[in-house]
């Protein structure tokens, strides 16, 4: 091999920042070419921007690829919930302000679970910022909440202590691991340090309020899914579907929907569980590669 042999390709380097944003440190990972276009990636409960690790370099050297944690999630600071109101309002508020700050002025959305709603409400204030959507278990019609929210809406209903407690074990390990095997047929594929992690996360004291206070506030995401809706039928972003069709937590029943007001999505459900990256990460990464080549072309 040549001393002065390339061994591996510099827009793929993922770069690990922190940046102070109001009162909160924010951790993002970072990787592509500045001049690329940009698709920030919006992870879910209970996990952070790790979720996209493996996704991150497959896509650098196509996209400024830009992944945050959330307050309260991964690497981000995790300031009191006396001081910082843990909702979707406020965590859309630190993703606009990190999109500001890093100067993206256009770019594509790929949102999973949680991150749905906090990247829809990122659109519904930008609209004319979004180049397109990759969704993947993230929902936006009131058909993808079925039998696993039961309890949830429960707790919107009545905010009890005893309907908050009733959902304490989703702060639990054995809930987090259950999380990522849950409709995986070959859980050998699966990497533990992803749930470790995570209940790491939710292990530090009063980070289990904190995501009892984000599961009561994900009612206020449900009225809103007009105006998400109305994003999708007047702006007609094009949209790329990769979800989990063994999905629990946001089912196939949740997708379908998308086509009534984007009618050019495309679609494909695949044979997995929550989180598709850990047992389909090729494949997402090349299609969203491919069609946003197609969209280029």
């Amino acid at each position: 091999m040549k001393a002065n042999a390339v061994l591996s390709d510099p827009a793929s380097a993922v770069h690990y920042n922190t940046t102070r944003i109001g009162d909160v440190d924010v951790f993002y990972r970072e990787a592509g070419a500045k001049d690329a276009p940009v698709l920030l990636l919006l992870h879910g409960f209970p996990t952070s921007s790790n979720m996209f690790r493996n996704l991150i370099p497959r896509l650098a050297g196509s996209f400024h690829v830009v992944a945050p944690d959330y307050p309260g999630y991964g690497f981000s600071g995790m300031p009191d919930r006396k001081e910082f109101p843990y909702t979707f309002e406020n965590m859309t508020n630190i993703v606009e302000q990190l999109t500001l700050k890093l100067g993206l002025d256009k770019y594509s959305l790929y949102v999973m679970d949680y991150g749905a709603p906090i990247g829809y409400r990122l659109a519904i204030r930008h609209p004319e910022k979004v180049r397109g959507l990759v969704i993947q278990n993230g929902n936006a019609y009131e058909e993808g909440l079925l039998e696993f929210w039961d309890p949830i809406k429960q707790y919107w209903g009545e905010a009890t202590h005893e309907n908050r407690a009733a959902l304490e074990y989703l702060t639990k390990p054995d809930a987090t691991k259950w999380q990522y095997h849950n409709g995986v047929a070959d859980t050998s594929l699966l990497d533990p340090t992803t749930w470790t992690l995570d209940q790491a996360g939710m292990d530090r004291p009063g980070n289990a309020d904190i995501q009892l206070d984000m599961l009561y506030d994900y009612r206020t995401n449900v009225p809103l899914y007009p105006q998400f809706q109305k994003f999708f039928r007047e702006y007609q972003p094009p949209a790329l579907i990769v979800w989990g069709k063994k999905d629990y937590i946001f089912p196939a029943e949740g997708a379908a929907p998308y086509k009534r007001d984007l009618p050019n999505v495309e679609t494909h459900l695949l044979d997995t569980g929550h989180f598709a990256l850990e047992t389909h990460g090729e494949e997402i990464a090349s299609r969203i590669k491919d069609f946003f080549g197609q969209q280029r072309g």
